[in-house]
């Protein structure tokens, strides 16, 4: 009866550690899955808990590298949203180290090498963009951007044009190419865009300036 008492005993330990290590593994894994959810930007959390999110997913080391490259990704757009630049860059760069054909990580940089002023370094990012994805239509107006701020009006225009044809619903860049095309004297066209931009919302003083301009 002893032996049968402890043997019981045995085997009620052995159920319970197997029973603990899966209640573990399960906080373990509840907690990855909403650090991914707050890395991917679900309920639209605020930028400080995206990063807390990825950062999170990062350091456990854990999943595949898409996985990381994306966690890159989205945390860099987290610290761009907070304007700070230099953490973003760095993100997308590591995103583009982990996965080079990943376009949208090089539009991102771009994007944050141009908010920095690093004019040159943001149409090298948004080429390879293009380079890896000739349809993106995001990288074309985020380029003719970068080419506006140099004044290089004609490459600027081109680059809108592309963007708008791919992507006609981008009417945001509708107030650039409104600009570009009003400084190179097709005034008609300038303000078919610029009336183009007010009409979807565009209700800045910019596309006013251009409108007026044109």
């Amino acid at each position: 009866m002893i032996a049968r008492a402890s043997f019981i005993k045995a085997v009620m330990l052995i159920l319970v550690l197997v029973l603990s290590s899966s209640s573990g593994w399960a906080q373990k894994k509840g907690s990855s899955l909403k650090n991914v959810e707050l890395c991917n930007g679900s309920d639209r959390v605020s930028p400080e808990a995206r990063i807390d999110g990825c950062t999170a997913f990062i350091d456990a080391g854990e999943g595949a590298v898409n996985g990381f490259v994306v966690a890159y990704n989205n945390r860099g757009n987290a610290y761009s949203a907070k304007a700070d630049y230099e953490r973003a860059i760095k993100d997308f760069v590591e995103a583009t180290r982990l996965d080079p054909n990943y376009a949208k990580a090089f539009n991102n940089l771009g994007v944050a090498y141009l908010r920095t002023g690093a004019r040159d370094l943001a149409i090298g990012a948004f080429d390879e963009a293009l380079r890896l994805n000739p349809n993106y239509g995001s990288a074309f107006a985020n380029r003719a951007a970068a080419h506006l701020q140099g004044n290089a009006y004609d490459r600027a225009a081109r680059d809108y044009d592309e963007a708008i044809r791919l992507d006609p619903k981008l009417e945001a860049v509708r107030s650039g190419r409104c600009w570009t095309r009003a400084v190179l004297g097709a005034l008609q066209a300038a303000l078919e865009d610029c009336d183009i931009a007010l009409r979807s919302g565009a209700n800045n003083a910019a596309t006013y300036d251009s409108r007026a301009l044109s």
